[in-house]
């Protein structure tokens, strides 16, 4: 898959998961403005990440791009519509929760496999 269409179906995700999220907690057919702002915000840090060729999902990434007020926002989307996506878009919610394991193996084998070195004693 190259780049391009990795962006896209990240950006697509989550814009379904903030779209299933308002609709369920603000009632409105169209995106509020807090969920609109939330949703651009998210679909900009997508477009500007620059460890897309390297990562499946943003909770996979060592450094975290979202203001603290926006992430905390995203985290309430992800908690909520994260279960009822397997009711809503059942074949977007397995290719997440496959490539989710698949990333965290591949991570944790790469972890085996760089040593690491402790230093004992006062700076060196």
């Amino acid at each position: 898959m190259n780049l391009q269409t990795k962006r896209e179906r990240e950006k697509k995700t989550v814009s379904l998961m903030i779209r299933l999220y308002c609709r369920k907690k603000h009632g409105g057919k169209q995106l509020c403005a807090d969920c609109a702002a939330l949703d651009a915000y998210a679909r900009s840090r997508s477009d500007s990440c620059p460890f897309m060729e390297t990562k499946t999902f943003c909770s996979n990434c060592t450094v975290h791009c979202y203001r603290p007020d926006m992430r905390e926002e995203i985290r309430k989307v992800m908690r909520f519509s994260g279960p009822r996506m397997m009711l809503y878009h059942p074949v977007m919610a397995i290719r997440h929760v496959v490539s989710s394991r698949m990333e965290k193996k591949k991570m944790q084998k790469d972890l085996k496999a760089k040593p690491e070195f402790f230093f004992f004693g006062k700076g060196r």
